[in-house]
């Protein structure tokens, strides 16, 4: 007789999780024959539950003060801006139904949803990135259910609160939209990423290499590091505004963040004078190495510095110099790269690394070095007039956005006078070891069911396809 062994009972954390699911699925159930107009409903009550003035500060308030991360005024700018911008790129779309029809092929495409969702979100942007991935999955029909980070969790709470009560008024099943109960812990968030039938996750490289390995389908990010070029013929005023206002823009706790300028030797000392007139203050070695040793204790980054203001980080290094106390960036002078130069790499608070070029050869392979460290496939920018450069960083630099002449925090998640979706999950294909290279959208939350027919045959023959290669090589 075969020897048996009882199946071990489900833990307790997988059995929160399948409760959780199976909420979840009878509520995408009860959507199931929705239309596209009753979707963009659905979308429309998430989006007014976090852009309803009263909330957005709400929400925000509780992301600073639970998070300690960031700042109050440009968390309500990030989470109006953002929310508001993927509401446009949604009007119109269709994610329900027939999406195309090629009569020529013989071919009818129909969005189909995926499923429930496993939506892992960070701390540094507890409300905007929930949101947005809440409205894209709602937008194809999928029900959500969100893994929030510790400090985060009562954003998330409040956001869901709110969106339930927007739910009630148009009379949508709450459970489309739900969070892990508190406290979240890595247990819960692994079990609801192998029960999900779809991964996303913004946010630390552990939780994306959990996502990848939970054995669901899943979207990741990778890590970010911007590094912008500033050539000779750019325009230095604007380019320095730009860049101030992205680099301090909620104490620089976005991943698109400009990191490191790489600056040409011709206009170097004007851009720092642009840069300090925009709000930067330029430290000394000495002043440099203080910081470095307040930041990076062991060459790892520092939490007490992660997203703070200068005040807050000068006054955990302990610098007092007025001129950097009351600056709105610090920057530091660098020439190498590497874990030895931990200032070449991602900093997440408002502190600028300053490289000077002889050349764009120079510039170029300096922006490869960094990016060899660290960052490799999330993006770059330039600050140019000059496209045949523009062009060579879009064909030889393994980044999947190339921002030009823009606030690269601002513009690289989508914004209203650029082309890109808004978002705040930014796909770094296989550079960055993710498996899509386009800011997260609507699209990437849809099966796609393909009616095929027969057409006419288009077979070729061998002479069609081979007759040129054979004549070129004697074949």
């Amino acid at each position: 007789m075969a020897e048996t062994h009882p199946q071990s009972a489900p833990s307790p954390a997988a059995q929160t999780v399948a409760a959780l699911v199976a909420r979840a699925r009878k509520a995408q159930a009860a959507i199931a024959k929705h239309t596209q107009a009753q979707l963009d409903e659905l979308v429309t009550a998430a989006g007014w539950a976090i852009m309803e003035p009263g909330r957005n500060r709400m929400l925000a308030e509780i992301a600073v003060r639970d998070t300690g991360l960031g700042n109050v005024a440009d968390k309500i700018n990030k989470n109006h801006r953002k929310t508001l911008g993927l509401l446009r790129d949604l009007q119109g779309a269709i994610s329900t139904g027939v999406l195309a029809e090629h009569p020529e092929l013989g071919i009818t495409e129909i969005a189909r949803p995926v499923g429930v969702v496993a939506a892992v979100v960070p701390s540094t942007n507890p409300g905007a990135t929930p949101a947005n991935n809440i409205i894209n999955a709602l937008k194809c029909g999928n029900a959500v259910i969100l893994s929030p980070s510790p400090k985060g969790c009562s954003t998330a709470a409040k956001l869901l609160e709110f969106i339930h009560a927007e739910f009630a008024r148009i009379g949508a099943p709450a459970d489309l939209v739900q969070t892990l109960p508190p406290p979240v812990t890595k247990e819960l968030s692994q079990e609801l990423m192998k029960q999900a039938d779809l991964v996303v996750v913004t946010g630390s490289q552990a939780n994306v290499r959990a996502g990848y390995s939970s054995g669901t389908p899943a979207l990741g990010v990778g890590a970010g590091n911007v590094a912008v070029i500033v050539d000779e013929s750019a325009d230095l005023a604007d380019a320095a505004g730009k860049i101030m206002r992205s680099k301090i823009f909620d104490n620089a706790t976005s991943c698109s963040s400009e990191n490191s300028l790489i600056i040409h030797a011709a206009v170097y000392e004007r851009m720092i004078e642009a840069l300090t007139d925009a709000g930067g203050a330029l430290l000394t070695a000495e002043e440099k190495a203080v910081l470095q040793a307040a930041m990076f204790p062991g060459g790892k980054l520092s939490p007490a510095v992660t997203a703070q203001s200068v005040a807050k980080i000068c006054a955990v290094a302990g610098l007092t110099r007025p001129a950097l106390v009351n600056a709105k960036c610090l920057m530091v002078e660098e020439k190498n790269t590497g874990k030895a130069a931990p200032f070449s790499g991602e900093k997440l608070s408002p502190v600028l690394t300053l490289y000077k070029a002889n050349d764009f050869d120079h510039a170029f392979s300096t922006l490869r070095a960094i990016y060899d460290y660290q960052g490799d496939g999330h993006s770059c920018g330039i600050h140019t007039k000059n496209n045949e450069q523009i062009q060579r960083l879009g064909m030889e630099m393994t980044v999947c956005r190339v921002i030009v002449n823009q606030a690269h925090a601002i513009a690289n998640g989508g914004n209203f006078d650029n082309g890109l979706p808004f978002s705040l999950t930014m796909g770094c294909g296989t550079w960055g070891g993710n498996s899509f290279s386009e800011n997260l959208n609507y699209k990437h939350f849809m099966n796609t069911t393909r009616i095929v027919r027969v057409i006419p045959p288009r077979e070729p023959s061998v002479d069609d396809i081979f007759s040129a290669y054979r004549k070129k090589y004697g074949a």
